[in-house]
């Protein structure tokens, strides 16, 4: 594994970037899909409490190892911002996935970025150009074959995954501001602590207490969690938030796939239609972004 590590890292930077992305897919749309296995048996508010307190338990090692640097980072309240971003996009996402098919809940999502590379691009002074805006034209053309507005019947896990565009809509702003000032880990650490005290009043409300087999199941999803903020920190890192965002579409065969494998989802074709129009921009992007790179690394060194 740290041999096959070592050759990502010396990948170029969207090389990188789309890696880490498409591992914090896949442990995305695996942690809804087992919130969907069981949110029928317990209140999202507690999963999402279980899920943070397991996570802050899994990233202990990390504490002991460099507490003084993942403990105090020097944008107190942007990360406090992204924690309490993150409760609300939480609370909504796993309520989407108690309604929704796996790969109606991704395409759904795929609004987001819109909006979220408009405010890259105005704060982070990111660049909205050639192969981006295409990539997000694509995104944008691939969702609305999925949705087809005015047609498919509403149902309120739509909207419940609209309440997850909105809360989540600056927080790639806020991820890419962290990655330049803050350890890859600290994330991981400060959104279970931020998330925790939020999740416990609602929690009071509506407590179950849960069986071992249900602790067994959220302690999973704290673990899938505290993994994938591991993994897109470092996304963050190698690749600007538009480009980030538009790799975000890569997940939408994944939700097609495990839909269809866990709950017999079986996806209209109307989602391959949209997800190749979206997957093609996708990887478009990162082709024109890797080679971009390399023809900036050329001319550096000459």
């Amino acid at each position: 594994m740290s041999n096959f590590l070592t050759k990502i890292s010396s990948q170029p930077a969207a090389i990188q970037c789309a890696f880490w992305c498409l591992i914090s897919n896949v442990l995305l749309v695996f942690q809804l899909a087992v919130v969907r296995l069981i949110a029928d048996e317990i209140n999202v508010f507690e999963i999402v409490f279980f899920r943070s307190l397991f996570s802050l338990i899994f990233v202990v090692p990390l504490l002991t190892k460099n507490a003084r640097v993942l403990l105090h980072p020097n944008r107190l309240g942007i990360m406090i911002l992204c924690g309490a971003l993150a409760f609300v996009a939480n609370v909504c996402f796993y309520f989407a996935a108690k309604y929704l098919p796996l790969a109606d809940i991704t395409a759904i999502h795929f609004t987001r970025p819109i909006f979220a590379a408009i405010l890259a691009a105005l704060i982070l002074k990111e660049t909205l150009k050639g192969a981006r805006i295409i990539a997000i034209c694509a995104g944008c053309i691939g969702a609305a074959i999925i949705i087809r507005p005015g047609i498919v019947e509403l149902n309120i896990g739509i909207l419940f995954v609209f309440g997850v565009v909105a809360a989540q809509t600056w927080n790639p702003i806020n991820r890419r501001l962290l990655a330049l000032s803050e350890h890859p880990d600290a994330l991981a650490v400060w959104n279970p602590l931020c998330i925790i005290p939020l999740a416990l009043l609602p929690t009071i409300f509506v407590w179950t207490t849960p069986s071992m087999e249900l602790l067994a199941w959220m302690a999973l999803i704290g673990a899938l969690e505290m993994l994938n903020q591991r993994v897109l920190a470092r996304a963050y890192i190698h690749g600007e938030a538009v480009v980030v965002l538009a790799l975000h579409y890569t997940r939408l065969p994944i939700a097609a796939v495990l839909g269809f494998l866990m709950f017999g989802d079986v996806p209209e074709v109307w989602i391959w239609v949209g997800g190749g129009v979206i997957i093609a921009g996708s990887f478009f992007l990162a082709y024109k972004e890797a080679k971009s790179e390399k023809t900036r690394t050329t001319n550096a060194a000459q």
